[in-house]
């Protein structure tokens, strides 16, 4: 984007992630669905391709030319630009399987390795967050409609007490390895979540500490990281404390932590 016209960001990305997610809770609400694998073994299904193509085509509309990588295109994956969207049109997909409800949309926009804004919306928990076009991240408050808006709450992070540590971690992805580093703080209280709802959790002063030591994909996180970014928190890399930059080749992460600029981050 040559000239970046932040508000019409705003206006699509959450329309389309609200479309988005109409589309997976008609799955999801229905009859069993069926479940592939893709190559490298994660799960698919019609929820996140039917989501996906909603997503694309309503991008292509309002951002001719523009470079979008998404994780169900798997040629989107070799896109190289200094700014580009980045979808995850269900994240969570073992959360959906479960019917656990902890699955989101995400979408967000890059410009030179920084996600500067983004949407996450998890429909089953009637959750919707974003970063306004000023940059502001807020949480809308349902029911939501893409032609009106209701109650808008800015986002505010907790000031986080090193004695008394809230932490979220992933439901589906937790391990010996997270365990061991959450253990090294005064945790007052840990609840698990699934998807990019983790950083939301912290954006929105539920949790201090979100730390992940687990493979995962710029899709994965860009939302996510904008909408804690946007309400002053911070995504870091587990290993030295680095911003987390977008746009990598492969667009693979580093284990990172996301966490309220209060917590005293501990090395790994």
């Amino acid at each position: 984007m040559s000239s970046v016209d932040f508000q019409r960001i705003e206006t699509e990305f959450r329309a389309l992630a609200l479309l988005a997610g109409d589309v997976i809770m008609g799955i999801y609400d229905g009859p069993d669905f069926e479940i592939r694998s893709k190559s490298d073994d994660s799960p698919v299904t019609a929820a996140d391709e039917a989501a996906d193509a909603v997503i694309s085509a309503g991008l292509a509309r309002a951002f001719p030319g523009v470079a979008v990588v998404t994780e169900e295109q798997a040629q989107s994956h070799s896109v190289t630009a200094d700014s580009f969207i980045i979808v995850d049109p269900l994240d969570g997909t073992k959360e959906f399987i479960n019917r656990r409800g902890d699955f989101t949309v995400n979408i967000a926009y890059v410009e030179k390795g920084v996600p500067l804004r983004g949407v996450v919306y998890a429909p089953a928990k009637g959750r919707l967050f974003y970063t306004r076009a000023d940059g502001v991240s807020v949480e809308e408050t349902g029911p939501f409609a893409v032609e009106t808006r209701s109650t808008l709450t800015q986002l505010q992070l907790r000031k986080a007490d090193m004695g008394a540590v809230l932490v979220v971690a992933s439901k589906s992805h937790r391990d010996q390895a997270t365990d061991a580093y959450i253990n090294r703080y005064n945790v007052a209280d840990m609840r698990s979540a699934g998807s990019s709802l983790k950083f939301c959790l912290v954006a929105t002063g539920e949790a201090d500490l979100y730390p992940r030591l687990g493979r995962t994909m710029e899709w994965d996180t860009a939302a996510g990281d904008a909408v804690l970014r946007g309400a002053g928190g911070r995504v870091v890399t587990f290993a030295g404390h680095d911003v987390l930059a977008y746009g990598k080749p492969g667009f693979e992460n580093p284990f990172f932590i996301a966490a309220s600029p209060t917590v005293e981050l501990l090395q790994g």
